[in-house]
């Protein structure tokens, strides 16, 4: 049996969790972004947003959950696997804002491979900020750009998944699979 672990990212409000919700009901295994939990326990801690407040504790946060969701996503019993971000993610946003991070950070995107990375642009008719999705539609085009430069630094080759409706995107993805 080959296992594939399938990395589905891209800026802020292109669509990644509605297309992982849509691989969930067609009953293939995913994984969904930790990130809200992250920030939405934080709240709950009286940290109103953490990746703002205390960015480094929030990665390190995330690249806990990142590499657990890693763990499991490889010992899954389904050949094919879905994770709504990987961890070069986490680097990613780093690199947006400006910061600094360990080298623990590079050597777990090193470390944890994934064997295709999907990536969504930018998409202005669907973008909306929310509670735990801070940034504007000009900050998204820039922290995508961050996503393509950070992977392509691991030696992924990106597949950009074209604009349209849900079933489309995910008919693209599974088609590129096979």
């Amino acid at each position: 049996m080959r296992k594939e672990l399938i990395v589905i990212t891209g800026g802020p409000g292109t669509g990644k969790t509605t297309i992982i919700d849509a691989l969930i009901e067609q009953g293939y295994a995913c994984f969904p972004e930790i990130s809200r939990q992250v920030t939405l326990e934080a709240k709950k801690q009286g940290i109103e947003q953490l990746f703002l407040e205390k960015p480094l504790l929030f990665s390190e946060l995330l690249l806990e959950g990142r590499k657990k969701q890693h763990e499991q996503a490889t010992t899954d019993a389904a050949e094919i696997v879905f994770l709504d971000r990987g961890i070069p993610d986490i680097l990613a946003y780093m690199h947006y804002i400006g910061d600094s991070y360990p080298s623990f950070f590079d050597q777990a995107s090193k470390e944890h491979r994934y064997h295709k990375v999907f990536v969504l642009p930018p998409w202005e008719d669907i973008y909306v900020s929310d509670e735990a999705r801070y940034e504007n539609f000009e900050q998204a085009k820039l922290i995508y750009d961050h996503l393509k430069e950070t992977y392509q630094g691991y030696d992924y080759n990106l597949i950009e998944v074209p604009q349209g409706k849900v079933e489309d995107r995910i008919q693209f993805i599974l088609n590129q699979l096979s």
